[in-house]
């Protein structure tokens, strides 16, 4: 068996049943299988996410090896695309990470997500509703908490400038028109796109977005601004259409 084959064994067996024995340690691998020399030898790409982990954690204590202490950091995060919602404190909570390592991961979380901005266009075209989601998923898969973004348009729909205009609870954002269009009217857009997400990750519309939309329709006319459309931010995992997002003007209400 090659060693990758061996750490996809161990990795199966990581996320086995209860009744599965526990992951191995760092001391039981052969120094041929631990991450560094793997990392060393087949590249980052062939580490499991435990791995990676671990070679960002760098180092354990006298109670848990480097791996242990990712195992505990991917279990309370549920995924390694779930460490993007954490910050210092979350990370301070997990046993053998102390204020320093803290930090560290921390910051390794704010660099991954400023590097995923940073592949986007300045000033994409944001014609149809996929083109939005694709725009703001990067950054709004990491938010707990409900936020409404107001996009700005020129003519041709590239955008002019985006903003988030208010940020509630991990239940409920409200938001007014006056908040929505100030953006829009300060920076000249002929057009906007209201966007908000569902922390829950399902984009499924609520009574309360669709009060919210009809009056943002009725704002927009008075103001003699286009309002594209109003798009609920999701994760394609917990959408039951498994699209990600919800779009009223694909949907009829605008």
């Amino acid at each position: 068996m090659s060693n990758s084959s061996k750490t996809e064994s161990h990795t199966k067996v990581a996320k086995g049943d209860k009744h599965s024995p526990p992951p191995l340690r760092l001391k039981d691998l052969p120094p041929h299988e631990r991450p560094q020399e793997r990392l060393e030898n087949l590249g980052a790409c062939a580490l499991s996410d435990r791995e990676l982990v671990a070679m960002l954690v760098r180092s354990g204590n006298a109670r848990m090896d480097v791996l242990a202490i990712a195992d505990a950091l991917l279990a309370r995060a549920g995924s390694l695309a779930g460490l993007l919602r954490w910050d210092i404190e979350d990370f301070r909570l997990v046993p053998g990470i102390g204020p320093v390592k803290a930090l560290q991961l921390s910051t390794y979380v704010e660099v991954a997500k400023r590097m995923s901005r940073s592949n986007r266009s300045s000033c994409p075209k944001l014609s149809d509703p996929l083109a939005v989601f694709s725009h703001l998923y990067p950054e709004v898969r990491s938010d707990n908490v409900e936020k409404v973004w107001v996009l700005c348009l020129d003519r041709k729909n590239k955008l002019i400038r985006m903003e988030s205009v208010t940020s509630g609870t991990a239940t409920g954002s409200l938001v007014h028109p006056r908040e929505v269009f100030r953006p829009a009217i300060r920076h000249g857009a002929t057009a906007v796109i209201i966007a908000h997400n569902h922390p829950s990750g399902d984009p499924t519309p609520s009574k309360a977005d669709f009060t919210i939309t009809r009056k943002l329709r009725e704002a927009a006319g008075h103001l003699d601004i286009e309002l594209h459309d109003h798009i609920i931010i999701g994760d394609p995992e917990d959408d039951p259409r498994r699209i990600g997002f919800y779009s009223f003007a694909e949907a009829g209400v605008l």
